[in-house]
């Protein structure tokens, strides 16, 4: 509005696309000014506003009627796209999305000032959009600039048409630009058009993740992320972590079920199938548990591929890292022959070409628990087994001897024979998830899904289905299997099936399995709840835990489950906004919260 040489003609197409149905129309501050002009009040006649008067003029008396009407009723701002598209005249900021009071209109209409005028007499804009955190996009004009560049998840489009500049437009949600040129130069401008407001994609700031912050997700609305939580988070990845460009994901963690009150087990499947069948889930897959440790593969096709979609140059093409960030070996050639082997068995399953991607991301256990796990193997377990191993054996021949001499001591007798047997029992179950390795002879790694590739968050669109037969593909010394059954939750048989398949796994040393709901599901359900075996559980808590069943049953899991689902929402939109193209400190803003979350005083044993 204003400055053009047809204000008339451009309020008779918004209008009439309006009253169609083909267009949305926001209120501007030339509007507002025009309104109160046509309505008697006065203004200042400045900025083009007398331009517009002068053609309103020469119009009928109806149409102005019609166009004051309009113009009045036009809304601050849209919130669209299940609230993430924001169309604002001069912006807005994320607190006031979908708010109705004069400060959120004023700041609709005029942004945000310093207070200052610059030497052109006009009012020094603050650049709102570099603070700018919000998931949802924001679409605004009012100060133009010469070409239109994203800040933020941001994107002003007045490149100043009026002045001789572009009209411009964006496709949405494809993020497309549109630009046409100007005919002429229709008003010349009070002063130049502002350079856009830049901030390198690739560059992560302090100011992103300091302080308490609130992360939208689409899964699980706003998580909150406290101050404390997030200190303790920048430290670990300003110390530890790997180069934060590859760095797109991190695993949530997992609940276990309801305890369960079978005499003498703490986990059953039962309590997990009957908690899927009360969300009215229809269909789960138990997937073997392996007993390693937690990782992450990032791998590109090619060097081009790392750099074009990770901005990693140098010819690094993938990584393998922790459920914390962590590089997984401290060695990076030994890093670097893990990707190479992990990008060969991917190739020689034609998954790049059948994915129609240059670039994966995989959820994986590497096997064994030792190769990353030892030195805690050695300080928290075997020395209490070795300290067990010496001291019950020694316990039992004493009391014994005790017994023979007549002396009743049939109790404690009794009891050290239990334990004795508890600690080799103890000494057993975390033997069996040790193994020597060398180099990488003896590393398996078990990919259980495909979190995401090219243009897709395959984590959030795909069932587990799936990701297991698409994973089957992969045939390579380095790739173990992970074996699966499904089952309908709701059905005895296929339940006791299921069940009896996880005593056959928990029986043979496996540590147990996870269930999940086949195809992804909302709301508060958890995406996967893990079983564990009865001899697994006595490396969690303690040789003589079955002893202390009872006890432990009371055991609190609502804190655990809750951290479960924000931790999942956090994950799912990491992956969708690196799916989407999202510069990289939006990828990084929910997996910094997941490990913030980790924090958290949560009972680790669960």
């Amino acid at each position: 509005m204003d400055r053009g040489p047809d204000s008339p003609g451009v309020l008779r197409l918004v209008m009439g696309m309006v009253a169609a149905g083909t267009a949305l129309c926001v209120s501007g501050n030339h509007e507002q000014k025009l309104t109160r002009a046509l309505k008697g009040r006065k203004v200042s006649i400045t900025h083009g506003l007398e331009v517009s008067l002068e053609q309103l003029a020469a119009e009928p008396e109806e149409f102005r009627r019609e166009a004051t009407a309009f113009m009045e009723g036009l809304i601050s701002h849209y919130q669209l796209d299940g609230g993430r598209l924001v169309v604002a005249h001069a912006g807005l900021k994320e607190a006031y999305h979908g708010r109705a009071s004069g400060r959120v209109r004023s700041f609709a209409l005029y942004g945000d000032t310093t207070g200052e005028t610059d030497e052109y007499g006009l009012p020094v804009r603050y650049p709102w959009a570099t603070d700018y955190r919000g998931r949802a996009m924001v679409v605004y004009g009012h100060t133009p600039v010469p070409e239109p560049e994203w800040v933020n998840n941001t994107l002003c489009v007045d490149t100043g048409c009026v002045f001789g500049g572009k009209l411009t437009a964006l496709r949405y949600p494809g993020r497309e630009v549109v630009s046409v040129p100007a005919e002429r130069v229709w008003y010349e401008p009070t002063r130049p058009l502002a350079a856009p407001l830049r901030r390198d994609p690739g560059v992560l700031a302090i100011g992103d993740v300091q302080g308490t912050r609130y992360v939208e997700t689409r899964s699980g609305g706003k998580v909150k992320i406290r101050e404390e939580n997030a200190a303790a988070a920048l430290e670990i990845m300003s110390r530890f972590a790997v180069d934060p460009r590859w760095l797109v994901y991190l695993p949530p963690t997992m609940a276990p079920p309801e305890t369960s009150r079978l005499d003498g087990y703490l986990e059953h499947p039962a309590e997990a199938f009957a908690e899927f069948a009360a969300a009215g889930v229809a269909e789960v897959v138990c997937e073997e548990k392996h007993m390693g440790s937690r990782a992450v593969a990032v791998l590109a096709r090619t060097p081009e591929a790392a750099e074009a979609r990770f901005g990693v140059t140098g010819g690094a093409c993938g990584t393998v890292h922790t459920r914390t960030g962590r590089p997984f070996f401290d060695d990076p050639e030994l890093t670097g022959e893990l990707v190479a082997g992990l990008r060969a068995a991917v190739s020689d399953a034609g998954l790049w070409d059948h994915l129609r991607t240059d670039w994966i991301v995989l959820d994986c256990e590497l096997l064994p628990w030792s190769a990353k796990a030892e030195g805690l193997i050695r300080a928290q377990y075997a020395s209490v087994g070795a300290a067990a191993g010496a001291a019950m054996p020694e316990a039992v021949r004493l009391l014994e001897a005790a017994a023979a001499r007549g002396l009743d001591v049939a109790g404690p007798l009794g009891r050290a024979r239990r334990r004795a047997a508890n600690a080799a029992l103890f000494r057993d179950a975390y033997a069996r998830y040790c193994a020597p390795v060398s180099g990488l002879a003896g590393i398996r790694l078990a990919p259980f899904q495909i979190l995401a590739v090219e243009g897709r968050a395959t984590a959030a669109e795909e069932p587990h289905s799936w990701h297991l037969e698409t994973l089957a593909r992969l045939d390579s010394p380095l790739i173990a299997p992970t074996r699966h059954v499904f089952v309908s939750p709701g059905d005895e048989r296929s339940c006791a099936a299921a069940a009896e398949w996880w005593e056959g796994l928990t029986a043979a040393g496996g540590e147990g399995m996870v269930v999940k709901p086949v195809h992804p599901a909302a709301g508060r359900v958890q995406p996967g709840v893990k079983v564990r075996g009865r001899e697994y559980l006595r490396i969690i808590y303690g040789p003589d835990y079955t002893d202390a069943v009872e006890a432990l049953r009371g055991r609190f899991l609502g804190k655990k489950r809750s951290l479960a689902l924000r931790e999942h929402a956090l994950g799912l939109e990491a992956l969708a906004r690196l799916a989407e193209g999202e510069p990289l400190w939006r990828v990084h803003e929910p997996v910094f919260a997941v490990l913030a979350l980790e924090s958290e005083p949560v009972d680790p044993r669960l």
